[in-house]
């Protein structure tokens, strides 16, 4: 498996596929390679190998970008050249079994699927956060560490939830929102809108 790059959720995501054990990680790619390897993976370059890398028989890769525009995009890169994306949950994550998980996303130490939950493509739900029964979440959104989403909270796409903000059941938060770190959400968040605070209110656009 390749990870394509090599900041913070790099590191992660090593972890979490040297914790599931049974998958070899053949390297880092990075847009800016900062070092001949990252926790003993080695750096091969930027995107510009990548096609090379997928000739060489390497057919699965997972995504090390917080950003969900960029993550997105490279999703998109990466699958016109034929890779393929597993999703890949940490050992530690309590999933029920009617929970689905999309193409590509990731699943870190200690969270939560709950009951009916759907999580979309190329999402990240970090670590201690708690997705509660029949919660939904967009493509690329990404739930911060110890973030926890109540029953029936729909999640737009790319929004992203901060560390330790919780929202009340059946909120909305709209595609592309911003959910500030520690907030309390207790009503709908526009697409595109930052909140913050408890109550959370509503602070500027993304």
């Amino acid at each position: 498996m390749l990870i394509l790059g090599a900041g913070g959720h790099g590191r992660a995501l090593i972890e979490l596929i040297r914790d599931l054990g049974g998958i070899e990680i053949a390297g880092l790619v990075d847009a800016a390679p900062r070092g001949p390897a990252m926790l003993g993976v080695p750096v091969l370059g930027d995107e510009s190998a990548l096609p090379g890398l997928r000739a060489a028989g390497i057919g699965l890769a997972c995504l090390a970008i917080g950003a969900a525009p960029a993550r997105l995009a490279a999703a998109a890169r990466l699958a016109a050249l034929g890779f393929a994306f597993p999703p890949l949950l940490h050992p530690s994550v309590i999933r029920a079994g009617s929970a689905e998980l999309g193409e590509g996303s990731v699943v870190l130490p200690r969270a939560v699927l709950g009951a009916a939950s759907r999580v979309g493509r190329f999402c990240i739900v970090n670590t201690g956060a708690i997705l509660e029964h029949d919660v939904e979440l967009g493509d690329g959104a990404h739930c911060a560490p110890g973030s926890v989403l109540s029953g029936g909270v729909r999640v737009g796409a790319g929004a992203l939830i901060g560390a330790g903000a919780a929202c009340r059941p059946l909120v909305a938060i709209g595609a592309g929102a911003v959910v500030g770190l520690g907030a309390a959400v207790t009503e709908d968040v526009p697409p595109g809108a930052v909140v913050g605070g408890v109550p959370a209110r509503r602070l500027k656009d993304a």
